[in-house]
């Protein structure tokens, strides 16, 4: 146990290797890589000179534009320049100590990711030649916006501010207030040539998305947020490539393409990805499950895991404070939610949707308009009524009825037949969904290219507790105090503001070989405060932050493993390349 003088020592020593660390940091960016050895000579090696060799068709197209459209930033060798110019290994390494990794795409290491995309490594000498070949106004001061109030923030944009004035560009950068979408996605009336609707160069911030599609489709543009990019010549048509079929083999390949434009232009600048802390116990075996995005569903395997507890309880966090969550906005965000329901289908650590849960098969058409489920025989909720496909069509119905639906399933259940109609109050039949005995069929309009990874994350919820539940208020229905689901735990005892506990549910279409009867839930938000003290008092056995300081902490107790996994959560510059305020002439 620390005591009040502990923590204050050991929160004076935090500052002082904060401030040496900034000191060190800074005084790297100004060597320009003479301190940290990471461009040796200036001269760019493999993917360094691959971004140069494939870019050059991209500088010779945007060369010509800068004078034209009145902005620096239009021209692709000042873009390339800006991202030559900045070490983020270093940066990674040093202020995130480790705990994130360098982005090269929007898009995480992993299957989603074409590996020979350009990528512009530390080389600041580089960037000065691009610079020069773009004749770059020294005179021109960058302005750059941000949204963050946390240190880290403040301190990632000065360091990379040294490091851009070492190539010979000044930026000023200012934290937006009010109303953030105004001032930072609102595109502008003439999307090939502006003027811009925002008042900045460049914008620091965050994409974290349950598909690719929420990266990529953004560029297009006829984007409603693309404030930033004007039209690419052959983007938008891969762009809609991605979206034209449910098949994520096929989409990969689209994506693929869209990253290596994305990336040979520069569009935006791709920083860092923030990864996703998992805490296992020396209690727990997870029987080799691969972790993955614990921000969502993936098939984690759960009846086969063990505890060596006698009470066969395994500890963890998420439980109830005012109610347990409802699923509509964060599918996955709280284990009890995954745990207490089934979704139609299952996805694998990537969140790619992969074979039946509910459903025992499903079928996508040719035209990737309609999905075809078979329901599994006999399904049950955990009061003992039958699981039918009226509980399907309920729970779409429903998802189209509440406020703050996530965007990506609010898109999708927006596309199937009749949607319109049904939430004008024209119809109280969803059209689009049609249910014969054990099989549902759903319509759509046209290729809703997420459907599959809705219907993997998005559980179904029972008709008969919830078809007298006011969709405006959902979350605030008694149903969420204690609620009936189909998964493999139901909910058991609920001491609200607490704990809950789980039990495991006998009725469960698969019986796993684990042997974990219980589990046991501190209740906790987004961000469990007392994470780390429940861990360290051996009350914590499976648990995930992406909080760096949590797990710095737990990696620190002998009896807790800290895994890292990738998550679709990028940090990044988004880059103005249409004319404004400060740069009109």
């Amino acid at each position: 146990v620390c005591t009040t003088k502990c923590k204050q020592k050991k929160g004076r020593i935090q500052i002082v290797k904060k401030k040496q660390l900034m000191s060190m940091l800074l005084a790297g960016a100004l060597a320009a890589g003479t301190l940290f050895g990471c461009a040796s000579g200036g001269k760019s090696t493999g993917k360094t000179e691959q971004a140069s060799d494939a870019s050059k068709s991209a500088e010779k197209a945007d060369s010509k534009s800068t004078e034209a459209s009145g902005t620096p930033l239009a021209d692709v060798r000042v873009r390339q320049a800006l991202a030559y110019a900045i070490d983020m290994d270093t940066i990674v390494n040093s202020l995130f100590e480790g705990k994130a990794e360098v982005a090269k795409s929007y898009t995480a290491p992993g299957d989603w990711l074409n590996a020979d995309i350009p990528e512009y490594k530390y080389d600041p000498e580089k960037a000065k030649e691009l610079l020069k070949e773009a004749n770059w106004p020294k005179d021109y001061t960058l302005d750059v916006v941000y949204y963050y109030d946390d240190q880290q923030t403040v301190d990632l944009m000065t360091i990379i501010g040294q490091y851009w004035q070492e190539v010979g560009v000044k930026a000023k950068f200012r934290k937006l207030e009010g109303d953030l979408a105004s001032q930072l996605w609102v595109p502008p009336t003439d999307k090939e040539k502006g003027p811009s609707v925002v008042k900045w160069d460049l914008a620091y911030a965050a994409v974290a998305a349950l598909c690719e599609s929420e990266f990529y489709n953004r560029f297009a543009s006829t984007a409603s947020n693309n404030s930033t990019v004007p039209k690419q010549e052959g983007l938008d048509e891969l762009i809609t490539e991605s979206n034209a079929t449910m098949n994520a083999e096929e989409q990969k390949k689209a994506f693929f393409k869209i990253q290596n434009l994305i990336a040979e232009k520069e569009l935006a600048m791709p920083l860092y990805h923030q990864v996703c802390f998992i805490y296992t116990s020396d209690k727990l075996d997870t029987a080799g499950v691969k972790f993955g995005n614990d921000q969502f569903s993936y098939e984690k395997n759960i009846l086969d895991w063990k505890i060596n507890r006698e009470d066969k309880t395994m500890y963890t966090n998420g439980g109830p404070e005012e109610f347990f969550w409802s699923p509509m906005v964060n599918p996955g965000y709280m284990l009890s939610t995954e745990l207490v329901f089934d979704k139609l289908i299952n996805a694998d650590s990537t969140l790619t949707p992969t074979d039946g849960m509910l459903a025992e098969s499903y079928k996508v058409s040719e035209d990737n308009k309609t999905i075809e489920f078979v329901l599994r025989d006999g399904l049950k909720w955990h009061d003992d009524q039958p699981l039918t496909g009226d509980d399907v069509k309920f729970t779409l119905e429903l998802m189209l009825k509440t406020p703050g639906t996530n965007a990506v399933a609010s898109e999708v259940v927006k596309a199937i037949k009749g949607s319109s109609d049904f939430l004008d109050g024209k119809t109280d039949n969803l059209e689009g969904v049609t249910v014969e005995g054990n099989k549902v069929t759903v319509n759509f309009d046209s290729v809703s290219a997420n459907a599959l990874a809705v219907f993997s994350q998005w559980p179904i919820l029972p008709k008969h507790c919830l078809e007298k539940a006011n969709p405006e208020t959902l979350q605030q229905d008694q149903f969420w105090q204690k609620p009936i689901g189909s998964g493999p735990y139901k909910v058991d005892e609920v001491v609200l503001n607490n704990y809950a506990t789980l039990k495991r549910w006998d009725g469960y279409y698969k019986k796993g070989s684990g042997n974990i009867d219980k589990i046991y839930l501190f209740a906790s938000g987004e961000n469990d405060a007392n994470l780390v003290k429940n861990a360290g008092a051996g009350k914590i056995d499976y648990a995930w932050s992406k909080s760096t300081e949590d797990a710095k902490a737990i990696e620190a107790m002998d009896s807790m493993k800290v895994t890292s996994a990738n998550i679709r959560y990028t940090r990044c510059f988004y880059i103005n390349q249409f004319p404004h305020e400060a740069n009109i002439k």
